[in-house]
């Protein structure tokens, strides 16, 4: 069953998912972001995607699970429908853009995700404060992000429950059963559409002890870095990502 990757391709990948699962460890979020483009060196967007979304959505099962109870349900109902039509409209542009294209636009969204955060961090921002009708912007483009790319997009909803003062363990239960539902459309579009192949299936089984070890290390080193840093440190690697990626 090995016999569809290379020794070089399997260490790229268990490397980058491992530092992927540690950045979400650390966080709470950005594991697709990190590991699409870097995946995307070695594998096609078509596999890659398809990959990321499958190992994200074994974590989520363990998080909804633990976290059902904190669950701020008037919110994950106004952020549903959004987030659903955000899928249905990403996996249709997923099935149609030429691969090429879709690197070149992940490089691109990511330059500029990067220099948001760098200016942010560098100027200082004031404490947003959303209403309810910017569920469907933020869950739509969220969603719609996620399906193209495999991630980056729950950045999206995090600033709207983030800017709507919820307390800490209601922001993460409510955005972890957003995100597996997101996850059951997002898998179940990729599936119909055939990019669930054998050889995909197999890289998912390698990969997901990485994503054990890399969130358990994560949470561990979490607890030692400001936030602060983590975001200087996340937002020159996303830079250097997304450059790479349009040099590719």
């Amino acid at each position: 069953m090995f016999d569809a990757f290379s020794l070089l391709q399997l260490t790229w990948a268990a490397f980058v998912v491992f530092g992927a699962y540690v950045v979400r460890g650390m966080s709470g979020f950005g594991a697709g972001l990190v590991a699409t483009p870097l995946l995307a060196f070695v594998f096609p967007m078509t596999q890659v995607v398809p990959t990321t979304a499958l190992l994200v959505f074994v974590l989520f099962i363990f998080l909804t699970l633990r976290d059902r109870a904190s669950v701020l349900w008037d919110e994950f109902w106004r952020l549903l429908p959004p987030t659903l039509l955000g899928v249905a409209f990403g996996l249709y542009l997923f099935s149609v853009l030429d691969n090429r294209m879709l690197t070149k636009l992940l490089g691109g969204f990511l330059m500029a995700y990067a220099c948001y955060m760098l200016v942010a961090d560098w100027i200082g921002m004031q404490q947003l404060k959303l209403s309810t009708r910017w569920a469907w912007p933020l869950g739509f483009g969220g969603a719609l992000i996620d399906a193209m790319f495999g991630g980056g997009g729950g950045t999206l909803p995090v600033i709207y429950m983030h800017a709507r003062q919820v307390t800490r363990a209601a922001f993460r239960a409510t955005l972890a059963v957003l995100w597996f539902v997101e996850m059951i459309a997002r898998i179940g579009g990729y599936a119909v559409a055939g990019f669930y192949t054998a050889n995909t299936l197999t890289l998912v089984a390698l990969l997901l002890p990485f994503v054990a070890l890399g969130t358990w290390a994560g949470e561990k080193i979490g607890n030692r870095l400001t936030p602060a840093a983590f975001n200087r440190i996340l937002a020159v690697l996303l830079l250097l990502s997304g450059v790479s990626l349009l040099l590719k």
